[in-house]
């Protein structure tokens, strides 16, 4: 005898116009998300100037953002539009660990960036000894193991149902596809993945935002004193620091409600949110995954710089070659240009040397805030 024969699917599907409406955002929203993430890794990699550490983990965060846009974003737009999963719970075990890991991925990327700016900030002289290539490799193998530990591992071994069973495998007559949240893993996933890096990045932006505002009163006092140009250096480097503040803006906006009601489901059952507000709040968290890449060409000179470089060559079909660098003619002259034919690749302008007291005594600081350029 088929269980399901008595079984009638109660959610109420969307009318044809709804549908439509819904269709056309998500499918927009996947549209950019890919695209978008595809222009910054390319950027990084043709444009010399965008090669440096800070940029191989915003590179990462792309690659984890495009591989979303991939392998998850179509499966949760078909299942948001026809409330069916048709692909069997095997698939749906899969769909739902790729979820996870990569939301999870992308949320320690943007975790490590804040510590690299920190770091950046903080320790401008020793930035070069603290941040190394093999620590930012050992930091990015960190990133996606503890994302597998809170995916894959979990979900098919059943720690994340009340229960020992894994989900989705009992009779699924409803044709649904939905991830289950015991106690112990709401709470320990949305502690390990996101509240507790919340608050870290919280307390290194207000860090840095603080050094940054201390020293450009410093070096704007002193240029003024010393020098007839209208811009210091450090205006840019405080320019910087506001672009933190939005990109942390952005993330709590995308990603709090979404595991507040994570949380709450762990807690109070699966089934306390569910339908359009359950909806709301995944794709919300989807959307950071798309707002990353604008965050950087609206508020990063350099990726500007790049994207409207790339975007000409595609126009006019250049070759690889010419599309390595961005193009000297028509570069800004007067305040903000860098000077000088032989500048080293990757050197961030003239360093300024400033004499500051700091409570430890005077320490000579080499462009205090210089490598803040590469913010998101």
């Amino acid at each position: 005898m088929d269980p399901c024969n008595n079984v009638t699917d109660a959610t109420k599907p969307m009318s044809f116009p709804l549908q439509l409406l819904v269709g056309s955002f998500l499918t927009i929203l996947i549209v950019f998300t890919l695209c978008g993430n595809i222009v910054v890794c390319l950027a990084v990699t043709l444009d010399r100037r965008l090669r440096s550490l800070t940029n191989c983990i915003i590179v990462s965060l792309a690659i984890t953002d495009l591989l979303l846009a991939l392998l998850v974003l179509p499966f949760s737009a078909f299942y948001e539009l026809t409330h069916e999963w048709p692909f069997g719970s095997t698939l749906c075990n899969i769909y739902s660990s790729l979820d996870v890991m990569l939301c999870t991925a992308s949320i320690l990327n943007l975790f490590m960036i804040s510590l690299d700016r920190y770091f950046a900030v903080t320790t401008p002289l020793r930035y070069r000894q603290v941040v190394t290539p093999s620590r930012v490799a050992v930091g990015l193998v960190i990133i996606w193991a503890v994302s597998l530990m809170v995916s894959f591992l979990p979900i098919h071994l059943g720690w994340n149902t009340n229960g020992t069973a894994v989900q989705n495998t009992t009779p699924n007559c409803t044709k649904t596809c939905d991830l289950e949240v015991n106690p112990i893993y709401g709470l320990v996933d949305a502690l390990l993945t996101f509240y507790i890096p919340l608050v870290i990045m919280c307390v290194t932006y207000y860090r840095i935002f603080k050094i940054a505002r201390e020293q450009a009163k410093r070096i704007n006092h002193t240029w003024c004193c010393s020098s007839n140009s209208p811009m210091p250096p450090m205006v840019k480097e405080h320019k910087a620091t506001v672009t933190l503040a939005v990109v942390l803006g952005a993330f709590v906006v995308c990603w709090f409600p979404y595991f507040t009601v994570f949380t709450y489901r762990g807690v109070w059952g699966n089934n306390s949110v569910k339908g359009a507000p359950m909806s709301i709040v995944l794709w919300l968290g989807y959307a950071n995954s798309a707002l990353n890449p604008i965050l950087y060409g609206t508020l990063n000179r350099d990726f500007r710089v790049a994207y409207q470089h790339l975007l000409h060559c595609w126009r006019t079909g250049g070759a690889r070659s010419s599309c390595l660098s961005p193009p000297q003619k028509g570069r800004p002259r007067g305040r903000n240009c860098r000077q000088g034919p032989n500048r080293q690749e990757g050197q961030e302008g003239k360093s300024l040397k400033l004499e500051i007291r700091n409570g430890k005594g005077t320490s000579l600081v080499d462009g205090a805030l210089q490598s803040a350029k590469a913010l998101p």
